[in-house]
């Protein structure tokens, strides 16, 4: 073997362990435990006397193998219950039917881990385009098994707040006005929004105490100075990821649990966010 063969061989070698190894680093990514985001939404309307109520979001738990399977979401839900949540919003993306999976798992097996939750409040789950692809009818009927409440353009009053669950918009079976109709039907209360898919955001134009939302990951995979290759959002990187304030309403976008079509991640961890509302503290106290 001459030399620069050799040099040849001796660089395709590199190149290969530096993949592996980046290949590596992604599906560690994809498989730590979730980071906890926090932040604090003042209502000006908070009931006198209720106590502040603790919000959990999350959202696309993706299960299917290798990355999500049940046993480990499981895992992850049991450990959330330290965080003492009131209420527990699953803004959808149960389950993920990935090419590349080396396991699909059933609706009662994708459901199960939900159990572990416990909040006073309950549990509300809003499906997502990868339930509506799946089997949503059998989901939602081992949801209500378990008690979780499923809201598809419903509403639910859960002490005082007003919950409004708007079904999945990238699959076209949202119907924002009429949830905005069932909210008001409830009366008073603090409203809330959940959806899997942010792209709801700009037709609801009213105020709310928050608008809880997954769908994005948060791009899952992206790069230094180049960003995410998508955010799957006909608004781009507008409702990308975190914390924001637009149209007067908090809006709050998690990167999920699990994955979809790679088991891979990149500068996105997994994370759930825990929103304390409570009534709003003005500057002279």
């Amino acid at each position: 073997m001459n030399a620069k063969r050799r040099r040849w061989l001796w660089w395709l070698a590199l190149l290969a362990v530096l993949g592996f190894a980046l290949l590596a680093r992604g599906y560690w990514n994809a498989t730590r435990d979730p980071v906890v985001r926090t932040a604090t939404v003042g209502v000006t309307a908070w009931p006198e006397g209720q106590p502040p109520l603790r919000i959990l979001l999350l959202s696309d738990t993706h299960v299917a193998g290798p990355d999500m399977p049940p046993e480990r979401l499981a895992r992850i839900m049991a450990g959330l219950n330290r965080l003492r949540p009131d209420l527990v919003l699953v803004a959808g993306d149960l389950v993920s039917e990935k090419r590349l999976a080396t396991r699909i798992y059933t609706p009662r097996d994708v459901v199960a881990p939900l159990a572990e939750l416990h909040a006073p409040l309950g549990v509300v789950v809003t499906p997502g385009n990868h339930d509506h692809w799946f089997a949503p009818d059998a989901l939602r009927d081992e949801l209500e098994r378990l008690g979780v409440r499923v809201l598809q353009n419903e509403t639910i009053k859960l002490g005082p707040l007003i919950v409004g669950g708007i079904d999945d918009d990238y699959s076209g079976h949202d119907d924002v006005p009429k949830t905005l109709a069932a909210m008001d039907a409830l009366g008073s209360g603090v409203p809330l929004i959940v959806s899997h898919s942010p792209d709801v955001i700009p037709a609801i134009r009213r105020p709310v105490a928050g608008v809880f939302a997954g769908h994005t990951h948060c791009g899952q995979i992206r790069f230094p100075f180049v960003g995410a290759i998508t955010y799957v959002s006909r608004y781009g990187d507008r409702f990308a990821c975190g914390d924001m304030t637009e149209y007067g309403q908090r809006i709050f976008v998690g990167a999920g649990l699990g994955t979809s079509i790679l088991p891979l991640r990149f500068l996105t961890p997994p994370d759930v966010w825990l929103v304390t509302l409570g009534p709003r503290v003005t500057p002279d106290g």
